[in-house]
């Protein structure tokens, strides 16, 4: 599994497990907030465990549609911020 995917797995577990939607009710791209599966205070939750699990704290100028519209561009966006190096000592901890 690549480092990229291990990431994205990561955090389509975790919107599964705070939606109780199946797996199969969220793609790669489904708009998120359009589609209603995350309010403000999803955002909010989001944050922490980006934080939490990836070690990464959100600055309030990364707050744009751009970053967490969807599963994929959460995912680049935690890959970008966090950088190959962090990635793969995060994905052989298993955190």
């Amino acid at each position: 599994m690549t480092i990229d995917r291990a990431i994205h797995e990561k955090l389509l577990k975790y919107i599964i497990e705070v939606t109780f939607l199946d797996k199969d009710a969220i793609k790669d791209d489904t708009l998120l907030f359009e589609e209603g599966i995350f309010d403000s205070m999803g955002l909010l939750f989001l944050i922490d465990f980006i934080r939490d699990t990836f070690h990464i704290d959100t600055k309030d100028s990364e707050l744009l549609v751009e970053n967490f519209a969807s599963v994929n561009r959460i995912a680049a966006f935690i890959s970008k911020r966090i950088g190959v190096e962090e990635s793969k000592k995060l994905v052989i901890s298993g955190k």
